[in-house]
């Protein structure tokens, strides 16, 4: 009965195997069927494999004015978390000669990834001080003439919201703009202590806006979610949640509090990022908590769009597109099958040890081998279209570091086995004992395997972490295969006729442990050996004693006198 529950249970486990494998790979059909963007079985590739687009950005700088380094920094990790936020794996972005930042996009980057990096002005929130629909009939007609026209105000505004900003110049101004024409210059930078005239992104509305109140640099957060209700029940409308800092928390406090109860649409604030207005929400309660929200006709995507440009709008400095070109990969590419020739040598030395060593179990090892390698395909080529990762050439070498570890479970599982066929179990009984004490070992191996792999992931540049990032998830599929696939195909074995007769070419031959190491300072030896072999045998495996064991046979020795 204990015998048929064993097998019934080992193959329970190998279905797990087989089931979980079916479910990514018919994830993936369902998603290349319904033509689900990146659903493919060909995981997508990094820069330094695939090539990509290179793109020079240049800071916008006043006569005078000198772009110092903490500025470029700072630059370069919102750019950094604007191309992550939109699910681009493995992009470079680097300070080139003191002033340029360099940012490396693999393959073609989509129009949002490439206007999140061109966007590069400040986020900032200036209030409404007037707007109107933009159409191409003002266009049309008459230009007005503003050289007579003063710029002055009339009355010194009291506040941002004061209607005295606009003056007659900027009123003719405004009614003479069309959205439609290039009304900005590339780069342009906007004074923040005056007000500004601008469209919004769709480039449907014009906007007269009072000075800037609130940097886009006080917004320590920016998430999309639906809206809650007083009563706690969540509805089906979405919403952009914003959290301010401390300097961020007061200047919008005392915004929202001369805003609140104006006419609209004084009563609004527009946040602009590149001087365009992205969003003019209306402002219906006083909040000096740091903690906003935007409402209207919102949908997961569109407010997944805003709070991303939220979070990462707000540049220190604006920038410019010096140039945008293709890179290749050649010297990527043939690195690449450097490292798959490198791989395929190192399994094959692996599968030639293992027969060498232990015989018929080296079919395990190769079975588990194939099984590893096909969980980490599907794993990568699931988590390339559902999470945009993106395999490198230092993924690669992960991949290939993961066989040693892959296989050292294997002979630390083999070489317990053996052990407990020395003292004398039969080969069911050692199967299980030998794996209750390897899974001790192989849990600890892996741990310290997946520790090393989550520090270099969070402490290292991309680089290194696309080493680390498939160094651990080889690392777990090493302990999923072992303990669902490779255990049960050994318990199923131990009662296959030729292993369990300890054949020599089983990988199990009894014969061999007649003269040898019984292990815990024991030694066996046959009594039919030659008495010359014995003590060759015995001498060698005198060396095999650790200092405790050889400590303990001395306490014997001592005792028995």
């Amino acid at each position: 009965m204990a015998e048929n529950t064993t097998q019934a249970l080992a193959r329970k486990k190998l279905g797990w195997v087989g089931g979980i494998a079916a479910f990514f790979a018919a994830l993936i059909i369902w998603g290349t069927v319904t033509a689900q963007p990146g659903a493919s079985f060909a995981p997508e590739l990094a820069l330094d494999l695939q090539g990509g687009t290179s793109i020079i950005l240049t800071p916008t700088l006043a006569d005078g004015e000198v772009v110092s380094q903490e500025q470029l920094n700072q630059a370069v990790t919102i750019i950094r978390q604007r191309i992550d936020g939109t699910g681009v794996g493995e992009a470079q972005v680097s300070i080139q000669g003191n002033q340029n930042i360099v940012v490396s996009i693999p393959g073609s980057p989509d129009p949002t990834t490439l206007q999140l990096i061109k966007a590069s002005a400040l986020l900032e929130f200036r209030p409404v001080l007037t707007f109107a629909v933009s159409t191409s009939a003002v266009a049309d007609s008459e230009p007005v003439d503003t050289s007579a026209l003063s710029d002055v105000p009339a009355v010194t505004p009291v506040n941002a919201s004061d209607l005295n900003w606009i003056t007659e110049k900027l009123a003719a101004d405004f009614d003479a703009l069309d959205c439609a024409s290039n009304f900005r210059s590339a780069g342009q930078v906007d004074d923040p202590s005056l007000p500004l005239i601008t469209c919004d992104d769709y480039l449907m509305y014009k906007y007269v806006l009072g000075p800037v109140e609130v940097q886009g640099l006080n917004i320590s957060n920016a998430y999309a979610g639906k809206i809650t209700t007083s009563t706690g029940a969540t509805t089906n409308d979405w919403a952009v949640n914003i959290e301010f800092d401390a300097a961020g928390t007061e200047a919008f406090g005392a915004v929202t509090s001369r805003l609140y109860g104006l006419q609209s649409p004084q009563n609004q604030f527009a946040i602009t990022l590149d001087g365009l207005v992205i969003t003019a929400p209306s402002t219906n309660a006083v909040i000096t908590n740091g903690k906003a929200q935007i409402t209207g006709s919102f949908t997961q995507a569109s407010s997944t769009v805003l709070a991303d440009q939220l979070k990462y709008g707000a540049l220190p400095i604006g920038f410019e597109v010096q140039s945008q070109e293709n890179i290749s990969a050649t010297l990527g590419e043939e690195s690449l099958r450097s490292g798959l020739i490198a791989g395929a040598i190192g399994l094959i030395f692996v599968i030639i040890y293992m027969t060498f060593q232990y015989r018929g179990l080296a079919s395990v090892v190769l079975g588990s081998l194939i099984v590893a390698g096909l969980l980490v395909y599907l794993a990568v080529a699931f988590l390339s279209w559902r999470q945009g990762y993106r395999l490198s050439l230092a993924g690669v070498a992960g991949l290939i570091v993961a066989i040693g570890i892959t296989a050292d479970s294997f002979i630390v599982y083999f070489e317990r086995i053996r052990d407990e066929l020395r003292e004398g179990r039969t080969l069911e009984t050692a199967v299980e004992a030998g794996w209750n004490r390897a899974l001790r070992t192989i849990l600890v191996s892996d741990a310290v395997s997946f520790t090393a792999a989550t520090v270099l992931y969070l402490l290292t540049s991309s680089s290194v972490r696309g080493f680390a990032f498939t160094l651990g998830l080889t690392t777990l599929i090493d302990l999923l295969v072992v303990t669902l696939f490779t255990h049960p195909v050994v318990q199923l074995l131990a009662r296959n006729k030729f292993f369990a007769s300890g054949h020599k070419w089983s990988g199990f031959d009894l014969s061999a442990a007649r003269a040898s190491y019984a292990g815990r300072g024991k030694f066996v030896v046959s009594q039919a050996l030659p008495a010359t072999k014995a003590a060759k045998a015995s001498k060698e495996a005198l060396k095999r004693q650790t200092i405790a064991e050889r400590k303990a046979a001395a306490n014997l020795g001592d005792s028995n006198d």
